[in-house]
């Protein structure tokens, strides 16, 4: 379902060089590695929010380098993302923030979109939010409406960039089994980066880590652990020594 060949990506300075993964349909793929190796920049090349300078990317089967802009849009109707900083509307409601997507993507009537946004507030255990502002809610609040808003319209695939980002370690907790819960239950594709590894893990079905804009590793999470790479078997085990 997603694809990437030899993705490289510079800023003036390189920061992709030469990445291959392949998503599988149904996975739930944890993206993880050090802060600075490329992890955001490739969830963005996914998405079709960047270009890459080099390299082939396949979503859906359509390759994105021979989509024009209303192939791009069209594209990510059948994508959703949740974003590090939660990009929530200062000025929307909760209701508004969650229908967003719909009244941009979709031809739902109010009454459908009032319909989801309820359903999903239910999902993220936020029921009757639909009136509060953003101001007024907590971190974890704000993470659960940020997942709701991801999750309406049902897209077959969706990226979480650090769902669970400053959270206590249970509302973290809370937010990781809520988001393994969802994707069993649509079987959707979903690909998340997260530096909470400790609740991030148990919850995937593969893994990849990036280091210093490669993707070092590849495999199940059991592989994750038993394996033998220094740099994978540092980051995953948390060892205060090693070449990171």
């Amino acid at each position: 379902m997603i694809t990437l060949e030899n993705i490289h990506k510079s800023f003036d300075i390189p920061v992709l060089r030469g990445v291959n993964l392949v998503v599988p349909p149904g996975c739930l793929y944890g993206l993880i590695g050090p802060a600075g190796s490329g992890k955001t920049v490739l969830l963005k090349i996914i998405t079709g929010l960047l270009r890459p300078d080099h390299g082939r990317v396949s979503v859906f089967g359509n390759d994105l380098g021979q989509l024009d802009e209303l192939g791009i849009h069209e594209l990510r109707k059948r994508i959703g993302m949740q974003f590090q900083n939660n990009a929530l509307f200062d000025y929307m409601t909760v209701a508004e923030n969650i229908a967003f997507p719909l009244r941009r993507l979709t031809n739902f009537g109010e009454d459908e979109i009032a319909q989801r946004v309820a359903e999903r507030l239910s999902v993220v255990s936020l029921p009757g939010f639909q009136d509060r502002l953003p101001a007024g809610l907590s971190g974890g609040q704000k993470r659960r409406v940020g997942v709701a808003r991801a999750t309406v319209t049902s897209a077959p695939i969706v990226i979480y960039d650090e769902p669970a980002a400053g959270l206590d370690p249970v509302t973290s907790q809370k937010i990781f089994d809520l988001l393994r819960k969802e994707q069993r239950a649509s079987k959707s594709t979903a690909v998340m980066v997260s530096s909470d590894l400790d609740r991030l893990l148990p919850v995937t079905d593969r893994v990849g880590m990036m280091y210093r804009g490669r993707l070092i590793f590849d495999g199940t999470t059991k592989e994750a652990f038993a394996s033998r790479n220094q740099f994978v078997k540092q980051f995953v085990h948390g060892l205060p020594d090693g070449p990171l």
